[in-house]
This record gives structure tokens, sequence and C-alpha cells, in this order.
């Protein structure tokens, strides 16, 4: 996660190490990872994982989120929601896609959308009917 740095120009990954006990709000453009404990409101438009050791009393929101330990609190990514065999998470979620491996802990309600995709028709050339088959390439 921090050797191989893919996305220059984005900042530097941010991590909450073992031991750290923070609150408040915490908002990055880098990815987000959690072993300590945390309190209050994370937002980042990367990948936030929280760790085994990681426990998040929080609001989340994230591009891409992983639980590997304890989230108490609500979820919202447009992105993959990924829960591990060792994730537990107290609190509804709302992700484009859902996935909790067997031994994953999900306690609360879950809200799949897809995004809206707008569907405009796209007029026919001037001059061309729509009904009038062209002649292929060869």
């Amino acid at each position: 996660m921090f050797k191989d740095n893919k996305r220059a120009g984005k900042g530097s990954d941010t991590l909450i190490g073992i031991g750290s006990d923070i609150e408040g709000k915490l908002r990055c453009e880098a990815n987000l990872r959690l072993e300590g404990k945390f309190h209050g409101e994370i937002e980042t438009t990367g990948e936030i994982v929280i760790g085994e050791s990681g426990e998040a009393h929080s609001t989340i929101k994230g591009n891409e989120i992983i639980v590997a330990g304890k989230v108490f609190g609500d979820i919202i990514t447009e992105g993959k929601l990924t829960i591990t065999a060792s994730g537990q998470v107290d609190g509804n979620v709302s992700a484009h896609t859902l996935v909790i491996l067997d031994g994953g802990i999900l306690n609360g309600i879950s809200i799949m959308e897809r995004p809206v995709v707008s569907r405009v028709p796209v007029p026919a050339p001037a001059g061309k009917s729509k009904n009038v088959q062209q002649p292929e390439a060869g």
C-alpha cells in the first residue's frame, strides 16, 4: 500500500496505527488505513481499509471500503464494500457492490443501487433515414 504509489500527485497514503485513539472529522484524498481507534466522520476519495485491529465509531464515506476490523456506524460508497471474514459492521450500508466473506458480519440495512445512466437518444445524421440500410465496408 505504501511502497508503490501509482497515484502521483494525489498525496501520501494515511495510516492511523495500532494504539492510536482519535476523535473528530477526517477528510483526505489519499488512501486510508485504520489500525487504531477512530470516533467521528471519515471521508476520502481513495480506498479505506479498516484493518483487523481497527475500530471505527464513525460514518464512513469512501470510493472503495474494506472492513477487516469493526465499524459501528453507517458506510456509504459508490464503489465496493468488502467485509472480510474477520470484519464486523454494525450500521447501515449503501454500496454499488457489497461482498461479505464467510464469517463477516453485517448488522444493519443494506441498500444497493445502480448508478443512474442517462439514456438520451442519439439523432440520426442529417439527411439519412433510420430505416435505410447503409452498405457495409468490406
